[in-house]
């Protein structure tokens, strides 16, 4: 299978499993991501989401057997294929639960574009990054989006015209990584934090990631208002008023 499944305590798990391929993302993996994220949203059981790597990598792009193979595709045909790529991102931000990346080995392409589309990325201190498509004559099309926003223009365009390797804490510095963890503790600390994430008020965490994804090109004073409204909305869910109460019990 391209995709594994698990779920314990409240953590869904999804595992890239082409290892072989250092889990290159083919038309049958990416589908399936979209089930599996369709499914997330549904399950009340499921309240964070966490993708990773079988074996050594967490994703080295596009699979390129397949992309070499799109040559002889119409562009309509590439555009749809590449656009349901695009729709793994899209969902991604879209969806109510906070994902989280757990990175070891390499993230390449759009692998790395696949790890920084989540909400926060844990990576280990040996792990990499980097957008290398200019070496093989591609474009990271995609993945632009998410980069320039997470980095600026000058160093994306670094990254992009360059293809250069990202040491864990280097793309920490640059804003593409949330947390650096080290390699002998990585899967302890990970769980730690999912398992933090999955015990926290779901609507508050679902309020907070539309929040922060919302106020992209908002100006300031639109985006105080849409903040009050959040407010106002955090204040009517159950959630708060038992955390409060408890809280004031204290």
């Amino acid at each position: 299978m391209a995709l594994l499944t698990s779920v314990a305590g409240g953590v869904l798990t999804l595992t890239l499993n082409r290892p072989e391929k250092r889990n290159a993302l083919d038309a049958a993996t990416v589908e399936a991501l979209l089930a599996a994220l369709d499914q997330a949203r549904l399950d009340a059981t499921v309240r964070v989401i966490a993708l990773r790597g079988a074996g050594k990598d967490f994703c080295a792009g596009a699979d390129l057997d397949e992309l070499l193979a799109s040559v002889e595709l119409s562009p309509e045909e590439n555009e749809r294929a590449a656009r349901r790529l695009g729709e793994v991102f899209a969902r991604i931000r879209e969806l109510e639960k906070p994902a989280v990346a757990l990175v070891q080995g390499r993230a390449l392409a759009g692998g790395a574009g696949l790890a920084t589309g989540c909400d926060l990325v844990l990576a280990a201190e040996s792990s990499q990054f980097g957008y290398p498509e200019i070496q093989r004559g591609f474009v990271p099309a995609m993945v632009m989006t998410l980069l320039r926003r997470q980095v600026g223009e000058k160093i994306a365009f670094d990254l992009v015209a360059t293809g250069r390797l990202l040491r864990a804490e280097e793309a920490r510095e640059l804003g593409l990584v949330s947390r650096v963890l080290p390699d002998a503790t990585f899967d302890s600390e990970a769980q730690a934090i999912l398992a933090q994430l999955a015990g926290a008020s779901a609507s508050a965490l679902a309020l907070v990631k539309r929040l922060l994804y919302e106020l992209d090109g908002r100006g300031f004073r639109e985006g105080i208002a849409l903040g009050a409204r959040i407010n106002a909305l955090a204040r009517m869910h159950p959630d708060f008023r038992t955390a409060i109460a408890a809280f004031l019990r204290k």
